[in-house]
């Protein structure tokens, strides 16, 4: 019982002392021009292999940025399209108007007469 113990309190000594703390500032100006800046503190046990974590972390992150970047050149065209169907529309409805006045003032002649 003494030595599972002992195994116990010397692998907790063990993982303990192998932490490493690591502190990140990050400052981001907000679109408002207002700057916020954010402090991240990170623990991590040497027992892992940090390294893969952290570019798969990275790539994950450079993923997400160009996936982002794509979904805003999206909407940009989306943007643009939907202003070319509006214009389409509009003179469309205009065109329709103007042929139902000039119907509507041709039913008025023939009555005249």
């Amino acid at each position: 019982m003494k030595k599972q113990i002992l195994t116990a309190i010397a692998v907790s000594i063990i993982a303990v002392s192998c932490t490493k703390s690591t502190t990140k500032t990050e400052t981001t100006e907000n679109p408002d021009g207002s700057v916020t800046t954010t402090t991240v503190t990170e623990s991590r046990t040497g027992l892992v292999d940090t390294a893969k974590i952290e570019e798969a972390r990275d790539n994950l992150k450079t993923t997400v940025n160009k996936t982002g970047a794509q979904i805003d050149d999206v909407a940009d065209d989306l943007k643009s399209g939907a202003k070319e169907v509006s214009q389409d529309v509009k003179d469309a409805a205009r065109k329709g108007a103007q042929k139902v006045e000039e119907g509507a003032q041709k039913v008025q002649d023939d009555l005249k007469k």
